[in-house]
């Protein structure tokens, strides 16, 4: 038998069965009762919605993709780097649609600065220009600014609630923009009309710069991606219809040789995806419990 050095046929349709079997089992009770976080602050409630998430939908379709991988092949190696390649598709190769949410979130920052600085034209305060600039936001804004106007309705301090708009939005460009209403708020000096024009013509020239990063890393996302699919549907073709082409991986020392191949490319997947990550700057205006307790005193 072609497996001997690995795996004999019935060891590996018990190990399937026995594997899928648990599974099973494990995402039916997950289903019927939920994940319900564990006392003890938000991280242990974003780490349990995580397993939750990971057991609810790409990781049963890691598993589902390794084990079918690993019935054709009968390699566990292979099946292995099916699964861990099928659950960090996302986070290696897309990322397409964060980057457009982050640059929504951005231009719709540049427009409401924008309608702000007009507002505070007409001689308007900004107690009363931000409740009437989040009637026109983008969506993308929209419920922050609306939650900013109903703390201000309940007499939350000015720059206590834009302090909270910040930690909410979460964006470093929305820390300058929030940056320089706060100082305004607390200093009450001139002007705030030129400061936000020019951080609204800065914040469109950001939307700008991404969208021609965007466009450049299309083309160079969509090349990696062809390049992965042709190789492991190469490899599987190879396993399945030419199975004594690929007869010395079937031994033990072919599937350490195959993990280390396997090693290589995940390391070049990374690297590339290192490449082409935009490198954000931290935010600068947090909400720590430091500065609170400062603050208090």
């Amino acid at each position: 038998m072609m497996m001997t050095g690995v795996f004999s046929l019935p060891v590996l349709y018990g190990l399937l069965a026995g594997t899928a079997v648990g599974g099973g089992i494990a995402l039916f009770f997950v289903a019927l009762r939920g994940w319900a976080p564990k006392p003890g602050g938000k991280d242990n409630g974003k780490r349990a919605a995580e397993v939750a998430r990971f057991l609810s939908t790409r990781g049963s379709l890691a598993i589902g993709g390794g084990l079918v991988v690993l019935a054709l092949t009968r390699w566990m190696v292979m099946g292995a780097a099916t699964g861990i390649l099928v659950f960090t598709w996302d986070r290696l190769f897309g990322g397409a649609a964060e980057e457009r949410a982050a640059m929504k979130r951005v231009e719709a920052l540049a427009a409401w600065t924008e309608s702000l600085r007009d507002t505070i034209a007409g001689a308007v305060g900004l107690e009363q220009a931000i409740p009437a600039s989040a009637r026109a936001a983008a969506p993308a804004l929209r419920a922050h600014l609306e939650a900013l106007v109903d703390r201000l309705r309940s007499r939350t301090p000015l720059p206590e609630a834009l302090q909270h708009l910040a930690d909410e939005i979460n964006d470093a460009s929305a820390d300058i923009i929030i940056a320089a209403l706060i100082l305004n708020s607390r200093l009450r000096g001139p002007g705030l009309r030129e400061v936000l024009g020019a951080l609204a013509k800065s914040a469109r020239e950001e939307v700008d710069m991404r969208q021609r990063v965007m466009a450049q890393r299309a083309s160079t996302r969509r090349s990696v991606q062809i390049v992965i699919v042709v190789s492991v549907t190469f490899v599987l073709g190879l396993a399945i219809f030419n199975r004594s082409f690929v007869e010395p991986y079937g031994t033990a020392v072919g599937q350490l040789v195959l993990g280390v191949v396997c090693a290589l490319f995940a390391a070049g997947f990374w690297w590339l995806r290192n490449l082409s990550k935009i490198e954000t700057p931290e935010r600068f205006l947090t909400n720590a419990p430091e500065r609170q307790e400062m603050g208090a005193r």
